[in-house]
């Protein structure tokens, strides 16, 4: 969306003028799945879908929040005095989670705003609308108060409010993603120490193609919190005898050594999981650095099986789409990326090949699943920042 675009739909809805407009944008994640709330290493990259914004403080304690996606909801008001969670509420308790958590930080928030927000990742398609709109808030919050708030402490009050204020357990990979990405790198992310590095994504002739399933994935509402905990009891039974903080701890041959200290067979497949994908994320780190793209691919091929057999995140449309993109010429990998139980998945694809890949994958899925999928191709882009 363009900036003056942007002003004119603020102006339109509030009367007023903008004081500034900003972009958040949606992430990827290359592979690295399931891995940040277990102690491993992630690998995502910030993308050029994302969360445009237009603000201006007001002069009194009322927040005033539109949407441009769901123009029939209107303007909803909310006191900056009652920061609570109201499920009537929608989308805006994510903002009212930043916000309740900047204030509870120390941070002053003095007057109420006018926000008006439009997204274009596709709703519930895994690419973390729901981070791209709390880092956007936390960025707004940042410039219209002046305050004094590093990047690294709206990232963690992003997941704060991720999982104490909507109840979703999940770990900070999203956050990180969108509040410190860059343009054309990819960060690779200890999500225990969260000490990373910006490594350029040097994909020589191939695009990252984004498939979505169409499938819209409820986090909340889904087996993701289960899974976390599976692997929280699992490492709970490993601690009987390692010393250890992490699944993420583990290569993988002290987990096959000490695996028959997980009583459950379900929890032992989430535990392999965590361990064997947190060892692909840093094999296929090297391969990135080394420009090995065939290993890369293997090893995103590597990660859905294991998302699929020992996780099971996947799902007969992640699956249709993955599986029929590995038997289309010049693809050199595929996986679902996100949380799962629908939403997108990636293929690694030469640029010469998209048409063909699109047209086969989406033709095949359409009779499979009964509706069509969509494409796009993943524009690897910088973190929340002001447009204007």
């Amino acid at each position: 969306m363009e900036v003056s675009e942007l002003h004119k739909q603020f102006a339109a809805i509030f009367e007023a003028q903008a004081d500034q407009v900003f972009f958040s944008p949606g992430r990827i994640n290359l592979i690295g799945e399931h891995t940040d709330y277990n102690g491993g290493h992630v690998f995502p990259a910030a993308i050029s879908l994302g969360t445009y914004g237009a603000a201006r403080k007001r002069e009194d304690r009322l927040l005033c929040f539109f949407s441009g996606n769901f123009q029939e909801e209107g303007v909803i008001e909310v006191s900056l005095d009652a920061l609570d969670f109201d499920q009537d509420h929608g989308w805006v308790n994510y903002a009212k989670g930043v916000l309740h958590f900047l204030e509870q930080a120390g941070h002053v928030l003095d007057s109420g705003m006018d926000v008006y927000v439009y997204g274009t990742i596709p709703n519930g398609a895994g690419l973390s609308s729901s981070a791209s709109l709390e880092l956007l808030i936390g960025v707004i919050a940042e410039q219209l108060y002046k305050l004094q708030v590093d990047r690294l402490e709206l990232v963690k009050i992003g997941k704060q409010t991720e999982n104490d204020f909507i109840g979703v357990n999940s770990g900070i990979m999203d956050q990180f993603a969108i509040g410190m990405g860059a343009d054309q790198r990819a960060i690779y992310l200890d999500t225990t120490s969260l000490d990373y590095e910006l490594l350029p994504l040097d994909l020589q002739d191939n695009v990252v193609v984004i498939m979505n399933t169409n499938k819209r994935r409820e986090l909340a509402d889904s087996k993701y919190n289960e899974r976390r905990s599976e692997c929280k009891t699992a490492l709970a039974e490993l601690q009987t005898v390692l010393d250890i903080q992490s699944l993420g701890e583990l290569d993988v041959w002290d987990f096959d050594a000490h695996s028959y200290l997980i009583q459950d067979p379900n929890r032992l497949k989430r535990a392999r999981h965590a361990v064997f994908e947190n060892q692909r994320t840093l094999q296929a780190r090297h391969a990135l650095e080394a420009g090995d793209l065939e290993t890369f691919g293997r090893l995103m091929n590597a990660s859905h099986v294991s998302l699929e057999q020992d996780y099971e995140v996947t799902g007969i449309e992640l699956d249709t789409l993955v599986h029929t993109a590995w038997a289309q010429e010049g693809v050199l990998g595929a996986r679902m990326t996100g949380a799962g139980f629908g939403g997108c998945a990636l293929a690694l694809v030469a640029k010469d090949k998209v048409a063909d890949f699109t047209a086969a994958v989406g033709r095949h899925y359409e009779e499979q699943i009964g509706y069509a999928p969509s494409f796009y191709i993943a524009q690897v882009a910088g973190g929340t920042r002001i447009l204007d």
